[in-house]
């Protein structure tokens, strides 16, 4: 029984520190639709995500076998931080119509979900030492705290939208740790503590003048 409570406290520890990034993304993703299509599209990502995270935990084993697969999920979330700091304006010039807007969002949600939840998966498949019932527990709890999380993220946003900024350098530090912890990199780059400061560090320079001018040209209009 000691021990089963215990998987149960580490689990959701787990969730509460690994599940956040994720719920900032929800919050980036949704924060310019309107209410009703941003309460659908959180709705239809976590739903998306929790098929992506039941096939993920499925795979657990393989996926410790593939190279470079975390380094591939930092770059992914490099790519995704660049399309949510783009101006609203301007992604609007790209997608057409609201309704490409929400879809947009949910593609987002699920392409991040899908970059960022391997750790997670793969902590929770460990604290929960192949017990089911532990297993589903910890994945319906980070489910329960992204969207609760993305909700009241992207709330926040529409009130201090400076904040998008924060949450893009959150997601970048994040991305320089996935791919430095990369274990096939890892091996040939070794292990140091500044490898992820300065690949963090150069994906906010590329993005900085990447997204200038979209800035530029929000401000003007």
């Amino acid at each position: 029984m000691d021990t089963f409570v215990l998987s149960i406290l580490n689990i959701v520890l787990i969730d509460l520190v690994l599940s956040g990034d994720n719920a900032i993304v929800i919050g980036l993703a949704v924060r310019n639709l309107p209410p009703r299509q941003k309460n659908r599209a959180i709705l239809a990502g976590t739903l998306g995500a929790i098929v992506l995270r039941i096939t993920l935990t499925a795979l657990a084993t393989l996926l410790l076998q593939v190279p470079l697969l975390k380094a591939g999920g930092g770059i992914l979330l490099v790519w995704i931080t660049y399309k949510l700091l783009t101006p609203s304006d301007d992604d609007a010039a790209h997608s057409g119509s609201a309704h490409d807007s929400f879809r947009d969002a949910i593609r987002t949600i699920i392409l991040a979900d899908l970059s960022m939840s391997i750790d997670n998966v793969l902590a929770v498949g460990a604290a929960a030492a192949g017990h089911l019932v532990l297993l589903l527990f910890g994945l319906s709890l980070s489910l329960m705290i992204i969207m609760a999380g993305g909700r009241l993220i992207a709330e926040l946003l529409s009130r201090l939208p400076w904040l998008i900024y924060i949450g893009g350098g959150i997601l970048l530090i994040l991305a320089g740790e996935m791919i430095a912890g990369d274990a096939l990199l890892s091996r040939w780059l070794g292990h140091t503590a500044w490898l992820p400061w300065l690949l963090t560090t150069a994906f906010a320079i590329v993005l900085g003048f990447a997204l200038w001018h979209p800035w530029q040209r929000a401000r003007e209009t």
